[in-house]
């Protein structure tokens, strides 16, 4: 007879022995590894009480960090082990270990999310598998077993789980301890930062697993891991029309959202009134409108972590104006004096004049901020999208452009790889990031310095591509061509990039032309630098006049950010100089009989530049 207390026990221990195996796998991210284990688990028909478990254990792990991250008496402990609490007394920071309290639980913030996103990236990597791994016999997709019967799938589930403990433990915590109440409240932004680099990094990884099954093996089981076109499971990378994950997060953070703002109304409403008071007769001074000037903002600049609450503080920076005009209207003059035009200026339009200035000030002073929050909200986008650019236009390097001229005379492709590449990048980032904004004209403002900056880009490194062959020059004209489709949409329209757009038209007819000829274009100095020409001629010369880089040894990247630090004509000038002395000494050091034909020109070039800066 069997004894139930021996099955019991054994039960638990083969549920032990899943978990803890599961545990030890899912956290390498090898597919392989976790498909075998799972695929035993499903031999043996405990596949979904293992998963269930797996998830149940990752949510109590991270509901004892979240309650341990916001412990009070751990986070109070530097002040307690000095002196004991009584029994029933709170545990409390004391007034000069405030500052402790408060780094102590930013740090505890932090750990906390790296925990989140750390079991959160585990729990997506094996519902991944799930997805994706069939049984050999059955061909039944494992993730089938887990959701019949109408459940929810592993991730749904446990970021359910994780999100209502979330909001829980939060309102649980603060409800007892008011030093955590007025900490989130008062650095709510610092809080909501934290929560939305969690939800980058959660997102950034769904997009990144793929890649992780695509490199981590080639055995036969991993061919079993069969790819399928969407995995509408994956929270993180879609929302549905009843669940936002994201939302989900961020309800636990509701209460101090709205505490924030209402404190922050009043830190932009008390500076005005203390400066309208009652009975006054006269605007702010300068002084007194500058301060309230600094306090809009830095409101602002303090609400730039996340674009909602911009949104929600602007509102507020709006009603705090509103306030400043009926405080203003309420000054000024409605008398006849302030329109009499007999006798000079009376009291009353003297008031007059001085609330206009005042509020013209204000007008002008909060665009500014405004404008200038919006510039370095968007500014780390800017230098994403540009050094994008740049990384491809520099890959043109990696072409061949020495080939003769086809039979037909004309290029065998529209345009090289690169130009393609360019132009499908920027298409690309104008749909899904740029066209999401509604400031058409700061966007187009911003973008046009990137188009203008693209042609800059282009041009250098066009002109560096050596050897240049007959071929390679009718394929680089026709990538001049479609550099201006490429540019166009970060532009109004492209002939409003000015000189740029002129150097790109200018030099395209410079490829097929004669050194002496390209030496007396008009567009020389004029439209485009004599730099930008004499590094052109290099590509004409033997492999012995070697360019400015190649002398000294730089790859183009490393010569091209030179180029950016040394903006100067007369430093670009004297580094192409000592590359053409170094030809000279060269040429004598062989005894050598002449010179190549276009090193003639390049002196002379070269010398009517250096004139041209004296």
């Amino acid at each position: 007879v069997t004894d139930p207390k021996l099955d019991i026990a054994s039960s638990a221990s083969s549920s032990f022995f899943s978990i803890l195996l599961i545990q030890r796998i899912v956290p390498k991210e090898n597919p392989t590894q976790v498909g075998t284990a799972l695929q035993v688990f499903h031999n043996l028909g405990t596949l979904k009480d293992t998963i269930a478990n797996v998830v149940d254990g990752y949510c109590t792990v991270l509901e004892e960090n979240i309650k341990n991250a916001l412990d009070i008496k751990v986070l109070t402990q530097p002040s307690q082990s000095i002196t004991r609490g009584g029994p029933g007394r709170a545990a409390m920071p004391t007034p000069g270990n405030t500052a402790a309290f408060r780094a102590a639980l930013w740090t505890n913030m932090e750990k906390l999310m790296d925990q989140i996103c750390a079991a959160c990236g585990q729990v997506q990597h094996l519902q991944k598998v799930l997805t994706k791994k069939r049984d050999p016999v059955s061909h039944v997709c494992f993730i089938e077993e887990i959701v019949k019967d109408h459940q929810s799938d592993i991730l749904y589930k446990f970021w359910t789980a994780v999100t209502q403990t979330l909001s829980s433990q939060f309102q649980s915590a603060t409800d007892s301890s008011m030093f955590l109440k007025q900490a989130f409240e008062g650095e709510y932004p610092k809080l909501l930062r934290l929560y939305n680099d969690l939800w980058k990094r959660l997102q950034q990884y769904s997009q990144n697993i793929q890649r992780n099954f695509n490199t981590s093996g080639t055995t036969d089981l991993f061919a079993e891991l069969q790819q399928m076109e969407e995995d509408t499971q994956d929270i993180f990378m879609q929302k549905t029309q009843d669940y936002d994950p994201e939302k989900a997060l961020k309800d636990s953070l509701q209460q101090y959202e709205a505490a924030y703002l209402s404190k922050s109304l009043s830190r932009l409403f008390d500076p005005i009134n203390l400066v309208f008071p009652p009975g006054g007769r006269n605007p702010p001074s300068s002084d007194e409108l500058d301060s309230i000037i600094k306090t809009i903002a830095s409101e602002l600049n303090v609400a730039a972590v996340d674009p909602d609450l911009s949104l929600a503080v602007a509102k507020n920076v709006a009603k705090t104006i509103q306030l400043y005009s009926v405080k203003s209207e309420q000054l000024l003059s409605t008398q006849g004096d302030a329109s009499q035009v007999i006798g000079p200026l009376t009291e009353g339009q003297r008031r007059n004049v001085a609330v206009v200035n005042s509020l013209y000030k204000l007008h002008q002073s909060v665009l500014k901020a405004v404008h200038d929050l919006m510039g370095s909200a968007v500014q780390p986008l800017l230098n994403s999208v540009g050094d994008s650019v740049e990384a491809i236009i520099i890959t043109m390097h990696q072409e061949d452009f020495s080939g003769s001229l086809s039979s037909s005379g004309k290029p065998d492709v529209p345009c090289s790889l690169y130009m393609k590449e360019l132009q499908g990048f920027i298409a690309r980032v104008m749909s899904d990031y740029f066209r999401h904004f509604e400031c058409f004209d700061f966007v187009f403002d911003n973008t046009e310095a990137m188009a203008q900056r693209a042609i800059e880009l282009f041009i250098r490194n066009a002109s560096l591509i050596r050897p240049l062959g007959e071929g390679g020059k009718m394929r680089l004209a026709a990538d001049f061509a479609q550099m201006e489709l490429a540019v166009a949409p970060l532009c109004r329209r492209v002939s409003d990039l000015g000189k740029s757009y002129r150097q790109l038209r200018s030099f395209r007819p410079l490829l097929f032309q004669t050194s002496e000829h390209i030496a007396s274009s008009p567009a020389l100095g004029e439209v485009i630098p004599f730099s930008i020409i004499l590094q052109f001629l290099f590509t004409r010369a033997p492999p012995e006049l070697k360019s400015p880089f190649q002398r000294a040894e730089w790859s183009i990247a490393r010569y091209s950010q030179w180029l950016d630090d040394h903006p100067s004509e007369k430093d670009r000038l004297a580094l192409i100089r000592g590359a053409l002395e170094a030809y000279v000494q060269s040429v004598r050091t062989r005894e050598g009989k002449e010179f190549a034909p276009v090193y003639p020109i390049m002196v002379q070039l070269l010398q009517k530049a250096m004139s041209t800066l004296q």
